[in-house]
């Protein structure tokens, strides 16, 4: 995407830098670096939060905002696109997790990162299911030999069998017991859904996880491509075995 002057020369104005805009709305000033040099399109939330910062209109900041609003075929559902999921804005799972009320849907072969990158995952997921949310791990299965030929390609010490473990030890620290089954039939696509949006990566080659090609998308018609990824974990939790506690 071509470079976003508007918002450069918005933060020129506002006599701020990169870095005091990334502070201002919790985000890493690499990503706000990304927003101006790349084009890229900020979260809902850090749009409004960096055009309230900058004294301007997220129209303004963000004219693809009104092209998105005007779609009318099944492309309105997404959100953004992204080369790797590690350029998927540093909170965003942490947001969809803390504003997620019915459903929350882990369908990452690992979902390693969740508790890297989401402080006192394990409580919040805990306090929800509690609370009646539908909580689900659909795991890879570290015992089969699916997994062990990927861990050959992705030849890297913190295997797949490894970064699985943790996880499950993470999920035995829930306050409230959740709903774990392993599978090895998304060994090369994870989908995590949160009540109405989800997060689908692909795998690419050899990268791992974080390398995967990444859409983020919002639920905006029945049996649009958010419903279908909704089947797709439907169909894989059906014929997935549950999971041995840690």
């Amino acid at each position: 995407m071509p470079r976003n002057d508007a918002l450069r020369s918005a933060i020129v104005a506002a006599g701020l830098t990169v870095a005091d805009l990334a502070g201002k709305c919790d985000v890493d000033a690499k990503t706000v670096e990304r927003w101006v040099s790349r084009g890229r399109l900020p979260h809902p939330r850090s749009r409004v939060r960096a055009a309230s910062v900058l004294g301007q209109d997220v129209d303004v900041l963000w004219p693809e905002v009104v092209r998105r609003a005007v779609k009318v075929g099944a492309d309105r559902e997404l959100v953004g696109v992204y080369p790797r999921r590690s350029d998927l804005p540093r909170s965003l799972f942490r947001e969809l997790i803390e504003r997620s009320r019915s459903r929350l849907w882990f369908g990452g072969y690992t979902s390693y990162f969740v508790w890297l990158e989401v402080p006192n995952a394990a409580g919040t997921l805990g306090a929800k299911a509690g609370h009646g949310a539908d909580v689900r791990f659909l795991l890879g299965d570290p015992a089969s030999p699916i997994t062990a030929s990927r861990e050959q390609i992705e030849d890297t010490p913190l295997t797949l069998a490894t970064r699985i473990a943790m996880t499950q030890a993470e999920i035995a620290k829930s306050p409230t017991p959740l709903a774990v089954r392993s599978s090895d039939r998304h060994i090369s696509m994870s989908v995590w859904i949160f009540d109405d949006e989800a997060i689908v990566a692909t795998h690419i080659g050899a990268g791992l996880g974080q390398d995967s090609v990444t859409l983020h998308l919002q639920r905006r018609e029945a049996g649009g491509p958010f419903d279908r990824y909704v089947e797709h974990f439907e169909a894989l939790w059906a014929d997935a075995q549950v999971a041995e506690r840690a």
